[in-house]
């Protein structure tokens, strides 16, 4: 091929095998940060040990972890020799930049457009350098340096940068300014709080991370919550888990307690009475909270990735991009969507991983919900399973959001509108419940963390009813909505049937013995874990909504399909 020159969000040269999908990867999730396997069972390369290859993919999706676990492979050797996209990816490019900035290590990247990432598909070996690419044997120009907007910095910015606050706020400063640089940014903007998703445990790197930061007197500036994390920091040892996760794990969390964040340990900080309002302006990171925080509550957020979310904290400083800006807020695509009569609560999570697959870069708005009135829950649910198939950071749900009353607000009057009717919800839930055992051992809730609301369902849908011997139904949540179920009576009901609440972790950080051995089956109501479940746990995953759920958590029997509201209408009679 000839060679042809892309943008170097990541400098650097390598050459290997190409392994090219023309689908886009959550490395949370998708792959192993041990092996550097590729771990979901929805992707192409599905198996392929990335280790020193050369990785053509459109983008990233999913998970804001992914940073983490490129830093993890970096470190262990185990990374691919450079990454090239079809469109800049901010979560991956900065897992390259905290690997070269903190620990001297690093690897290419480069976005190419979409025509010639398309040419690369036929391509075995590829060679890479400074933001071209080309074969092996190819001889590159001399690159022109890259022409960057000038990032204005403030006196305090500048003074941060230069160390005269400290190495960790400068450390946090550097690697601020190069994700800006990489955004279009051209100054900063003051945040008044954010949410950490890097206290999720991946490995050594990322204890690595933190425990530099607090060595060098790191201290948040702005009010700061934390992620779900690894373990039950409270209960991990009673509960079994191995130590050589639980010790890490927790240590980890302290460090960031250290560092001055408050131990909320929720993948739902929207829950919290804490959470943002309209047009706030805030650094969430934790992909279904910030499409919760952009979309329901009107709040202005990245999709801030792992690392990059305590260096805002720490520096009280984003980069004025994206998001953050009305331009960086309009839909790019239009559905409109024909709501299923007689529909439970399984709708909102399989139409959000569905529109994200549709949408898998550019903001959704969609069409048809104005009369369906989903609650606080179902949106939930509905932004969850959407962050894992889109990069998106947003979606508009035309008279239900607050941005969006009307399609105008939030649309040009060219976009074409798409129509998502019984037929694609079919092929959605194909996707989320793709095996036909029926017997289950575990049901898996939480993911995201229950709410109260969903606390008190449950313990009614319980209510005179018993749990299967062999069937375990593990719920997981946050701190503060514990207190609330226990405060209502729901915990009490939830426990007299024989449910086992889990605080502090979730379900996408969950193994044995939590998930038992025996089990082989789970059941979920989570669009979300449906799909990450299965290379995450190395289980079968059904899908249902949560009184099905109930059910098989009674009977051991999963549905024997999908519910009647998804069956196809027989027009012969």
């Amino acid at each position: 091929m000839d060679a042809v020159r892309g943008r170097a969000l990541v400098a650097g040269q390598a050459r290997g095998r190409l392994a090219w999908a023309p689908l886009g990867l959550s490395f949370w999730g998708g792959v192993d940060p041990a092996s550097g396997r590729v771990i979901d069972r929805h992707h192409p390369l599905q198996g392929l040990e990335l280790a020193g290859r050369i990785l053509a993919i459109p983008s990233g999706r999913g998970s804001c972890t992914g940073s983490a676990v490129l830093l993890e492979l970096l470190l262990a050797g185990k990374g691919p020799a450079a990454l090239l996209l079809a469109e800049p990816d901010e979560i991956l490019s900065l897992g390259a930049i905290v690997a070269e900035e903190l620990f001297g290590c690093s690897l290419p990247v480069v976005s190419l457009g979409a025509k010639a990432f398309a040419a690369l598909a036929e391509q075995e070996e590829i060679a890479v350098a400074d933001g071209w690419v080309g074969a092996p044997d190819s001889h590159f120009a001399e690159m022109e340096p890259p022409d960057i907007a000038e990032l204005q910095l403030s006196v305090t910015d500048q003074a941060m940068l230069d160390g005269a606050q400290g190495k960790a706020i400068q450390a946090a400063m550097k690697i601020l300014v190069r994700m800006a640089q990489l955004q279009g940014a051209r100054e900063l903007l003051d945040i008044t709080q954010a949410h950490i998703d890097g206290c999720i445990y991946t490995g050594p790197a990322s204890l690595a991370f933190a425990q530099r930061l607090v060595e060098w007197d790191g201290r948040v500036r702005v009010p700061t919550s934390l992620n779900a994390v690894s373990v039950d920091q409270r209960r991990w040892r009673e509960q079994g888990v191995d130590p050589a996760l639980g010790e890490p794990a927790s240590a980890l969390a302290e460090a960031y307690v250290a560092l001055g964040c408050r131990p909320t340990f929720t993948c739902a900080p929207y829950l919290l009475d804490s959470a943002p309002v309209l047009g706030e302006q805030v650094v969430w990171a934790e992909s279904n909270a910030v499409v919760f925080a952009n979309s329901v509550l009107g709040a202005r957020t990245q999709k801030y990735a792992d690392f990059l979310d305590i260096c805002t904290a720490l520096t009280g400083r984003a980069p004025l991009a994206g998001c953050h800006l009305d331009s960086g807020r309009r839909a790019a695509r239009v559905f409109r969507v024909s709501v299923p009569a007689g529909h439970d609560d399984a709708f909102y999570p399989l139409l959000g991983y569905w529109i994200g697959l549709r949408s898998p870069t550019g903001i959704p708005a969609v069409l048809g919900l104005e009369d369906a009135r989903p609650s606080r829950d179902d949106l939930k649910a509905f932004g969850a399973a959407f962050a894992t198939t889109s990069a998106a950071p947003l979606f508009h749900l035309v008279g239900v959001t607050p941005e969006a009353p009307i399609l105008a607000a939030v649309a040009a009057p060219e976009l074409e509108i798409e129509d998502i009717g019984p037929a694609d919800l079919r092929q959605a839930w194909a996707e989320l419940d793709s095996v036909s055992t029926r017997e289950v051992q575990l049901v898996a809730l939480g993911n995201p963390h229950f709410s109260a609301e969903e606390c008190q369902q449950l313990a009614d849908l319980c209510r005179g009813r018993h749990r299967h011997p062999q069937v375990a139904l593990v719920i997981t949540l946050g701190r503060e909505v514990r207190a609330a179920a226990e405060r209502s009576g729901a915990l009490a009901q939830l426990e007299v049937f024989g449910a086992q609440l889990v605080g502090d972790t979730c379900w996408c950080m969950l193994g044995e013995p939590l998930v038992p051995p025996h089990a082989r089956t789970l059941l979920t109501n989570s669009g979300k874990f449906a799909h990450y479940g299965p290379g995450l746990t190395g289980r079968e995953l059904r899908f249902a909504g949560l009184a099905a759920c109930v059910e098989a958590a009674c009977t051991g029997l999963a549905p024997p399909g999908p519910p009647d509201w998804l069956a196809p209408v027989d027009l012969s009679t």
